[in-house]
């Protein structure tokens, strides 16, 4: 009966001491939850940079042969170096894919001829220096098919960290300079009222502004950019545009480009 006894208090023993040892691994669980989700909400990733995603092709010839581009359904795109290509059709394309290098300072030479009369700054993006001041000319660089002036070729350098925080610099300039003179009241796209979908959206592609009643009209301007920024150039009279939206108007000689 002692025996039986015994072996009845020590299997109760075992019990309880079973269950302390759970208890325990729980709780330790539960801290180590705890602790990781502290450590996730009081000590978070850091946010990726944003990227720049860059502009449509705005050209409205095929970089390799020089002619006109065609209805958009025929042409081919083309992303290299996460840039946007154009090109009347596939010969042309293979062309330039088999020798880039070949055709990218000609087709960066007409981009900086296209968007240079509506460059909104006379300062360097990244140092804040006056271009063509005593760093010596402005140069200008094709970024992702947006032209951007710089000072020096140090600053090109800052341009390629983060690009998308220093083309927002220019941005914003556009939008403030073309904003003022904005010639219409319509959405490019849709034809609706600006304002009467809540505020316009201000896109800025090729250094130039539209504005759009919403976001979901930048996909259709990406998809055919020259069709709306043709109807922008028929509300003031197509190149008298120029001289109205740029930095005065003024830019004097070509500076030099280097990408």
């Amino acid at each position: 009966m002692s025996t039986a006894l015994n072996t009845l208090k020590s299997a109760g023993l075992s019990l309880l001491m079973g269950g302390l040892l759970l208890v325990g691994v729980s709780e330790a669980r539960s801290m180590q939850d705890h602790d990781h989700g502290a450590q996730s909400h009081g000590e978070q990733t850091p946010a990726k940079k944003k990227e720049f995603s860059g502009d449509p092709y705005l050209l409205g010839v095929d970089p390799v042969s020089g002619d006109t581009l065609g209805p958009i359904d025929k042409q081919v795109i083309v992303q290299h170096e996460g840039r946007e290509l154009r090109f009347a059709g596939e010969t042309t394309a293979a062309t330039f894919r088999a020798e880039p290098t070949k055709y990218l300072p000609t087709i960066d030479e007409k981009m900086i001829a296209q968007q240079l009369p509506f460059y909104p700054l006379d300062t360097c993006i990244v140092s804040g220096e006056k271009l063509g001041g005593e760093m010596g000319e402005a140069i200008d660089v094709i970024y992702k098919n947006r032209l951007v002036r710089l000072c020096c070729k140090a600053c090109n350098k800052t341009l390629a960290k983060d690009p998308a925080a220093q083309i927002g610099k220019v941005d914003k300039a556009v939008a403030e300079r073309q904003g003022k003179k904005y010639p219409l009241t319509t959405c490019v796209v849709s034809g609706e009222e600006l304002g009467g979908m809540g505020d316009p959206i201000d896109y800025v592609v090729g250094n130039r502004l539209l504005r759009l009643c919403c976001k979901g009209c930048k996909k259709k301007v990406s998809s055919d950019p020259l069709a709306y920024l043709a109807k922008l150039d028929a509300a003031v009279g197509g190149e008298g545009w120029h001289g109205k939206v740029g930095h005065d108007g003024e830019h004097g000689e070509h500076s030099r480009h280097d990408g």
